[in-house]
């Protein structure tokens, strides 16, 4: 479950991932993850066993039913960046997915010059997104929502069900980049198909080697590469826990859900009785379901690892789905697409601030939490492209290394620096939750008011808000809870508390 934080190029991993030549990305049909906005997961742009079990593979029935991969490109006529006038743009943002889009066509509504560069700028999203509808309503993005539920629905385990009353959409990807792709190319952006290989900064600009030896000279350059941290710089051991997810869009005979909701998480796991195996696994690192229905014959099946790390194998997350598939009954026919999601979650940020700006995933955007990141993004791109035609379309002075500083500060001020702190002092207790333990978090968690989880998932409450949210989440839990709780989240956030001490204005 994620946000709009699947546009993969390339994973850097600092831990080995032993699964095989397995890339992030296209491995299937359309395969980077299902992006929603909330826990779980979505999406992108792996991942392993615990502690070094190893998982082996097996026949995947679903595998055999998974289509060749389809890629599907806009029809448009891209105006394209001509390196011959050896002009210095003032803007080149770095990875075409919707943060980048958003950003280039935000500062180039104002007459700056902006250059896209992405290696397949026409081609459609491979992600699945899922959002609250009220996020893209804010954002007047509700025309690019092509199936939305009225509401969610989350099961604790086979007694406990938890009615969501917050509608639920999932996005069109095609007319989403359409519509973001027509107001660039109106707006007078150009765009370059090639990968950026390599940045040199000079004090007033920087110039971007491509790949294909064209070399593009920028005021700003955006890196919106998502997870692959193409030129987004860390000092910090990168260690962040992983959601992993494995999706499919299929048509089936029958599922058991309501049309009219959509199944945030699944954590009941009767379907694993019959398994021994498969059941401690799940005891220890539960994964969940997430489902969007369509209609009774078509449904979009995610089967989830919350977060772990390392993440869990891809064989396991695919057979742990297949066991739930058989057990609630559902025959697949055919499979229209799949995806296979993996997402960090947590670990530092980036250098702030540093001569490469940066937005979504290269930038620590995600939510620690919850892997949501679509909204999230979108909500910054006005702060990123704001901060840029202010200091280089209203006559501003500032240049390279203080511009780019200005930039970071406004994207990460304190309070959303202090806001992160928290969600990965979340994720540090999730990691350390088994599956009942896991059940009995989420149980009090939903039921709080809606104005705090709403809050939490969508990052609209900060620290001081989310010191109440705390002790409220503290309050509705079982005395089991409780205990766990303090057993298991002393030392992080013994943690939280040195680190925000740290960080100061």
């Amino acid at each position: 479950m994620g946000t709009f934080t699947r546009v993969y190029n390339r994973f850097e991993f600092l831990q080995p991932v032993p699964l095989g030549t397995q890339k992030l990305g296209h491995v299937g049909s359309k395969r980077n993850r299902l992006v929603h906005l909330g826990f779980g997961l979505r999406n992108p742009n792996v991942r392993w066993g615990e502690k070094g079990c190893c998982i082996r593979a097996r026949a995947n029935a679903l595998l055999e039913l998974v289509p060749e991969t389809k890629k599907e490109n806009l029809d448009f006529e891209l105006p394209l960046y001509d390196s011959s006038k050896g002009m210095v743009v003032d803007l080149a943002v770095v990875g075409g997915g919707p943060a980048g889009l958003a950003v280039a066509q935000q500062v180039s509504e104002v007459g700056l010059s902006v250059c896209s560069i992405d290696p397949s700028p026409k081609l459609i999203w491979p992600n699945n997104y899922g959002v609250w509808v009220d996020e893209f309503e804010a954002m007047d993005l509700l025309d690019c929502l092509d199936t939305t539920w009225s509401g969610a629905v989350v099961y604790i385990d086979d007694g406990v069900k938890k009615n969501l009353d917050r509608p639920y959409g999932r996005v069109n990807r095609k007319q989403l980049k359409s519509k973001m792709m027509q107001k660039c190319i109106s707006n007078g952006v150009k765009f370059h198909q090639a990968k950026v290989i390599k940045v040199i900064h000079e004090e007033s600009k920087s110039l971007l080697i491509c790949n294909d030896g064209v070399t593009i000279q920028a005021s700003v350059v955006l890196d919106a590469t998502g997870f692959s941290r193409c030129l987004v710089q860390y000092d910090k051991p990168y260690n962040p826990g992983y959601q992993i997810a494995y999706g499919i869009i299929a048509e089936v005979d029958g599922h058991p859900f309501e049309v009219d909701k959509m199944v945030f998480m699944d954590w009941r796991d009767s379907h694993l009785r019959n398994s021994k195996d498969l059941k401690e696994r799940n005891s220890r690192i539960p994964t969940f379901l997430y489902a969007m229905p369509f209609s009774s014959n078509r449904i979009f099946l995610e089967e989830t690892s919350l977060v772990a790390r390392p993440g869990l194998p891809m064989e396991d997350i695919q057979e742990r789905m297949e066991a739930r598939l058989r057990h609630l009954g559902i025959n697949i026919k055919s499979i229209e697409e799949d995806e296979r999601c993996v997402i960090p979650m947590g670990g530092p940020l980036p250098i702030i601030p540093q001569r490469v700006v940066g937005i979504g995933g290269t930038a620590g955007m995600v939510h620690p939490s919850t892997g949501y990141m679509v909204a999230r993004t979108l909500a910054a791109a006005p702060i990123v492209a704001n901060s840029i035609v202010q200091y280089l379309g209203s006559g501003g002075t500032q240049l390279g290394d203080d511009l780019s500083d200005q930039v970071w500060r406004n994207l990460w001020p304190i309070q959303r620096r202090r806001q992160r702190e928290f969600f990965c002092f979340g994720m540090d207790i999730l990691l350390k939750l088994d599956l009942q333990g896991t059940r009995r978090f989420f149980d009090a968690f939903f039921d709080l008011e809606p104005r705090y989880w709403h809050g939490f998932l969508s990052s609209r409450l900060f620290l001081p808000e989310l010191i109440v949210f705390g002790l409220a989440l503290f309050g509705h839990a079982s005395n089991t809870s409780r205990l766990e709780i303090m057993a298991k989240g002393t030392v992080p956030l013994v943690s939280m508390i040195g680190n925000l001490i740290k960080d100061r204005e």
